[in-house]
């Protein structure tokens, strides 16, 4: 997949983080995984795991230790946010799709 070379994806990390979490509890190698094969190659530890930090400091996810994964899940909060932030970015991206 060929990508923009002008246009940047990273504001919609959090996004897409909480839309897999939403779907799925994963781990951080499998939101790493998931979101790399999208854009077209894997992120690295240091973009995933500060996003997750984030959303985990503004209790939008928790994770529960599973060995030694941690596996995420939405907070109500996180639920939340997570809908009345779709809900603006399908009436912004609308026409675009």
């Amino acid at each position: 997949m060929k990508l923009p070379k002008f246009i940047e994806f990273k504001g919609f990390l959090t996004l897409n983080i909480l839309h897999l979490i939403k779907k799925n509890k994963v781990c951080g190698d499998d939101i790493a995984e998931i979101i790399g094969s999208k854009k077209g190659n894997k992120l690295t530890p240091g973009t995933i795991y500060p996003a997750l930090k984030y959303l985990r400091q503004n209790k939008l996810i928790v994770y529960k230790q599973n060995g030694r994964k941690k596996i995420y899940s939405l907070t109500k909060r996180g639920d939340k946010e997570y809908k009345i932030t779709k809900r603006i970015f399908k009436k912004m991206f609308k026409e675009m799709i």
